[in-house]
């Protein structure tokens, strides 16, 4: 089988290039990127959630794929790469970006349902995992990347993501699928 990626969103390199300009290079790999805008595709109208913009590749794939109805709220914490995401993304009316620290978005949001949560950052990941899971509608998705070694992992951080998984392997509330493949991704559907 060939897992290449059709139709990439054109803006995508416009804001990778200039997400180079600053030394960010942290971005989304394709294969994600497609899996999320198929994600994102099946929720017509949904209400979704990333947790993680930084430039905004991601968000762009989740915008490609969302249908006129649907919304998506986008937090990232760096305001430069804030600034990227709206010089390329800021006129989509169905996108909200908010420039704040994951956890405090999280408390913000916390009385919020969305049909698809994509958490690409530490909030919502590895500490808060249960304020991000419990905004997840039911029937909703909560998706997560980077759960293969990569290149710029902290030492130790192999343990926080087998005590992720194992967490996520063990709830009664989410059905759960590891895929060895992208950056490692788990798509988790809530029950």
């Amino acid at each position: 089988m060939i897992d290449d990626v059709a139709a990439v969103p054109p803006v995508i390199n416009r804001i990778a290039t200039r997400a180079a300009e600053i030394g960010f290079d942290a971005s989304c790999d394709p294969r994600t990127g497609s899996m999320l805008r198929t994600l994102a595709a099946n929720r017509p109208g949904g209400r979704l959630l990333e947790l993680g913009t930084g430039p905004g590749v991601s968000t762009a794939w989740l915008l490609d794929g969302m249908d006129s109805t649907a919304t998506l709220t986008s937090v990232e914490l760096e305001t430069p790469l804030v600034e990227i995401a709206r010089e390329f993304l800021g006129d989509d009316h169905r996108l909200t970006l908010i420039n704040a620290d994951g956890s405090d978005a999280l408390r913000d949001l916390a009385t919020s349902q969305f049909d698809l949560l994509f958490a690409d950052t530490w909030p919502g990941k590895y500490w808060d995992l249960e304020e991000a899971l419990a905004l997840v509608a039911p029937g909703g998705l909560y998706v997560i990347d980077d759960m293969l070694p990569q290149p710029n992992w902290p030492a130790g951080h192999g343990e926080k993501v087998d005590a992720l998984l194992e967490n996520l392997r063990n709830r009664s509330d989410f059905v759960i699928t590891p895929m060895n493949w992208a950056s490692g991704l788990v798509i988790a559907a809530r029950r």
